[in-house]
């Protein structure tokens, strides 16, 4: 009978170093991964960004969303439209625009700017040939404080 209650009580230990060993990690995973609510404030504050509501005369928003990507926590906001007119004075007018809104020259076509403590980077992209869309987004992460451009 006493090899019986040993044999379980050593059954049990074994069982609950296993449990630790893996519901940890798993408890982790759970509980702490990803996306929490200082990203999701972020992300509010990167999507209420008045540059992004700055359309060309006659613009239309095709889209409009604000995520954030639980492996980097990089809060994302960015708009796309479509428009009509030339594609180097829709490019002039938001280079304007994201200067008169505090964003200031990094390279090329990126601007940056401080937002909600975090370092945020605009980047413009389109319209190609042919293309009557401009993709503008503003990209941030809490922990960076480089720019993303």
């Amino acid at each position: 009978m006493r090899m019986q209650r040993v044999g379980m009580s050593t059954a049990g230990v074994v069982a609950a170093v296993a449990l630790l060993g893996v519901g940890l990690p798993v408890g982790y995973f759970l509980v702490e991964y990803g996306c929490g609510r200082e990203e999701e404030r972020l992300g509010e504050a990167l999507a209420e960004d008045p540059v992004l509501d700055d359309g060309v005369d006659g613009a239309r928003v095709e889209e409009s969303y604000q995520e954030c990507d639980d492996d980097d926590l990089t809060a994302v906001a960015g708009k796309t439209y479509r428009y009509g007119g030339d594609r180097e004075s829709v490019l002039a007018h938001y280079r304007d625009a994201a200067q008169a809104h505090g964003w200031r020259y990094r390279t090329g076509d990126c601007l940056t700017k401080s937002i909600d403590g975090a370092m945020a980077g605009l980047t413009l992209e389109g319209p190609g040939p042919g293309d009557r869309s401009l993709h503008v987004e503003i990209v941030a992460a809490r922990q960076d404080s480089e720019p993303w451009c």
